[in-house]
């Protein structure tokens, strides 16, 4: 029997950082308990809901055993513990649970001794920190609470709770970040030896202030300041070598984790293992169908509480499609994909696409595993858009 991950968004900031282009807010908190009474009303009812939105649940994905939970966000770290116990426990009481990890989403600044011993009654064993930056120029030019001490406070505090499993994002490319800056931020976190570290580079679009205003050309938000690509390549590069040195495996193009602490949740999007979403924006994959709920919360909330779910996308894969998952997804891993498994599921000869890739040095073939080549994992961009062609 499969299993399956079950993902809960929960849209909710303190403030908007300027980098972020997620469909987040800042609102009141009286309106978390609405929020989240509709969250426990959705994942209740799933199944009447997806057939009144014409989602079709395979066999067998209904009995799967739940064996992870992803609480993100937004900030749901902001949510009152006994929230967060309703969330669970509907996830409990509808689904057939051998949960191996519950991770929480968490801002530093967010962390208290009664909180960090409220989430672990909870069932919550994994906290993945937006850190971002130990520097804090970098985090009062990106909007964030945090400063570098909370950082050192809540890993302190959810290790004294007991929380063994502990991740860590990280930003390349943010505005003020030097060379200096960016290695004292990955010395500082290695120091602290989370399981788990993400680093992302800077992403530049419309869908932020940051982004916007650097696509326009202004300074505001300190976007002259921002370091360029080659820096951020650079500073890519740089994490590489560090974490590799301080004992993490580089298992995805922005993951690495200690032996044995790679995101069981988050390997299922990558390996196209099947998992639900609820919540604003919560998207779900059933193994045949993607589909999204509507982002905005109070469209979400007064949807479900009319008794129908605000499905704002919805594909049914098709061959093709789902072949280039397999390989966009795939070669996301570092261990690469098995290319006579996806030619013999999918009927097709992928030689022609590889050759070309392989003579151009961008990829590495052993047998049937396919994997990007070492060192040519931070412009797997262009690997992909050629692989695609």
């Amino acid at each position: 029997m499969k299993t399956l991950g079950i993902y809960v968004q929960v849209p909710f900031c303190q403030t908007k950082c300027t980098y972020c282009n997620f469909h987040t807010g800042v609102v009141s908190a009286a309106r978390f308990a609405p929020y989240v009474q509709c969250v426990c009303e959705e994942i209740a009812r799933h199944q009447e809901l997806y057939v009144a939105a014409s989602v079709a649940l395979p066999a067998g994905i209904a009995d799967a055993a739940v064996d992870t939970i992803y609480i993100g966000g937004g900030t749901p770290s902001l949510l009152d513990p006994a929230h967060l116990r309703r969330i669970v426990g509907a996830v409990r009481e509808n689904f057939a649970c051998e949960l191996s990890e519950v991770t929480l989403e968490a801002d530093p600044e967010t962390v208290t001794k009664e909180k960090a011993a409220a989430w672990v009654a909870v069932g919550i064993n994994r906290v993945s920190f937006g850190v971002q930056s130990f520097s804090d120029d970098e985090l009062k030019a990106a909007g964030r609470m945090h400063r570098r001490a909370d950082v050192y406070r809540a890993a302190a505090t959810l290790r004294a709770a007991g929380i063994a499993n502990i991740s860590f994002d990280l930003i390349a490319g943010l505005p003020k970040q030097t060379r200096a800056s960016w290695r004292e931020s990955l010395d500082s976190l290695v120091e602290l030896a989370p399981e788990h570290v993400s680093v992302y580079l800077l992403e530049v679009d419309e869908g932020s202030r940051l982004g916007g205003e650097l696509l326009r050309g202004g300074k505001r938000y300190s976007a002259g300041d921002v370091p360029d690509d080659d820096e951020m390549a650079e500073f890519y590069e740089t994490a590489c070598s560090v974490l590799e040195a301080a004992g993490y495996e580089h298992y995805e193009i922005s993951n690495w984790a200690k032996p044995g602490f790679a995101s069981r949740h988050n390997l299922k999007y990558w390996r196209r293992e099947p998992y639900l979403g609820f919540g604003a924006g919560a998207h779900s994959f059933s193994g045949t169908e993607r589909w999204a709920n509507a982002h905005d919360a109070a469209e979400y909330v007064n949807a479900v509480t009319a008794g129908r779910l605000p499905v704002e996308q919805h594909e049914a894969l098709t061959a093709e499609s789902a072949l280039e998952e397999e390989l966009f997804l795939g070669l996301r891993q570092l261990e690469g994909i098995d290319v006579a498994r996806i030619e013999r599921e999918y009927g097709v000869s992928l030689d022609s696409r590889f050759a070309r890739l392989s003579s151009a040095g961008l990829i590495q073939r052993a047998g049937s595993v396919v994997r990007l080549a070492p060192g040519r994992v931070s412009v797997s961009n262009e690997v992909f858009v050629e692989l695609m062609r």
